[in-house]
């Protein structure tokens, strides 16, 4: 019995020492050797070794044979427009790369610009009477005038009668000076009061009233004076001509500041603030600098152009800056950090913007991106790409080309 048992257990035991070395055995006899690796999150990307994917960061896995053919499924799952070029090919048309990444980017937006004149420092002379211009002091455009320079003499018969009841009421006054009757020379008061408003609505200057009082006599011509400092721009003032309350003799500007207009592009709108610093350079100054600030952004855009107008403020005293001149204007954006690409990568056809992404193994994926400001041969991005994916930087007109014509005939992505 007892030697039976022994048996029992011997026989037990090679038994379970058999098995364990089957099991322990089995892992050795059914090792393989990995095919290749791949991006887990883009199968199509492969690597014969082992590794990190460039697109993404995550780990390269390995492909075993017979798992081959669920990641060759995965990976033919490109986007539309995908396509395949194999290396002869994109040897052929100078296919090169560069990726997207972090830059901090210095502020520098430049546009083309003119410089206009400063609104609020624009006069129209008008005279407020009805009559005949008798003399012109100041003929031709062009013409600098200080203010209260005299431009013309007026002549004007309702004028001249308000003067002459003006001195009529002077006299009275005089006459009821001494009247014992207080009420009547109130009321003369008041008539040569109402005589020398009149006169002063019409902008007859205080000094032409106060020499109409010293002399007892009207002045049959009137003298009208420059309002502002400035430069005569238009001129519609000459001798003899009747002229009208809404005739407008001279325009003048003063053009010790004035305005440069500048086209910002719609995409580069945002990177431009009121109070912004702003330099202006002209063709006929080379060398010459202006400085100014931004003064104004209008609030439309310009549905032929794309561009928003900038109004900056430039200091103009040596006059060196005249209305309708043309110049290029730089703006002081500041530093800030943004993903760029060179420009030559992003394919712009006004209402789309592409980039061609390395997807590995000769795969091309076009991506729609957003792009923010260009500066320096690079271009922001602003949606679309991730830092540190692979693209394409030259070539891709050609791959652009091919990816829409496969598009258009329905073809395979690759």
């Amino acid at each position: 019995m007892k030697r039976s048992i022994l048996i029992l257990a011997i026989a037990a035991a090679w038994a379970g020492g058999y098995g364990y070395g089957r099991w322990y055995a089995k892992p050795a006899a059914s090792e393989k050797k990995p095919l290749y690796w791949v991006d887990p999150m883009h199968p199509w990307y492969k690597s014969d070794k082992p590794g990190i994917a460039p697109d993404c960061g995550m780990k390269l896995v390995a492909v075993f044979p017979g798992d081959e053919a669920r990641y060759e499924r995965k990976a033919n799952r490109l986007p539309e427009g995908s396509v395949q070029i194999t290396p002869e090919k994109q040897q052929l048309i100078g296919v090169e790369y560069g990726t997207a990444e972090y830059e901090n980017v210095s502020g520098s937006l430049r546009s083309v610009a003119r410089v206009t004149l400063d609104e609020t420092k624009v006069a129209k002379v008008n005279s407020k009477l009805e009559g005949w211009l008798d003399q012109v002091f100041v003929d031709s455009v062009g013409r600098k005038v200080q203010k209260g320079d005299p431009l013309v003499t007026i002549y004007s018969p309702e004028a001249l009668a308000t003067q002459q009841e003006y001195l009529l009421a002077i006299k009275g006054r005089a006459m009821m000076h001494d009247s014992p009757v207080h009420e009547m020379l109130g009321s003369t008061e008041n008539l040569v009061a109402a005589a020398k408003k009149r006169l002063e609505l019409w902008d007859i200057a205080d000094a032409q009233i106060a020499a109409i009082t010293a002399s007892g006599q009207p002045i049959k011509s009137l003298t009208l004076y420059s309002p502002i400092s400035g430069f005569v721009m238009e001129r519609n003032a000459f001798a003899k001509q009747r002229i009208m309350p809404d005739t407008v003799l001279y325009n003048i500007a003063d053009l010790s500041t004035v305005w440069v207009v500048a086209d910002v592009f719609e995409y580069e709108a945002s990177n431009v603030r009121i109070g912004q610093s702003a330099a202006l350079t002209l063709a006929y100054l080379p060398g010459r600098t202006f400085r100014g600030r931004v003064s104004y952004i209008l609030p439309t855009v310009d549905p032929a152009t794309r561009t928003v107008k900038v109004r900056i403020e430039f200091p103009n005293t040596e006059f060196l800056l005249k209305p309708e001149m043309y110049g290029e204007v730089e703006f002081q954006t500041g530093g800030t950090r943004r993903l760029v690409v060179p420009q030559t990568a992003v394919l712009n056809s006004g209402d789309r913007q592409t980039v061609f992404v390395d997807r590995g193994n000769g795969y091309f994926e076009p991506r729609d991106v957003k792009i923010g400001a260009q500066n320096s041969g690079r271009t922001e991005i602003l949606s679309g790409l991730k830092a540190g994916e692979r693209i394409v930087i030259s070539g891709n007109f050609l791959i652009d080309s091919e990816s829409q014509l496969k598009t258009a005939l329905g073809g395979p992505s690759k």
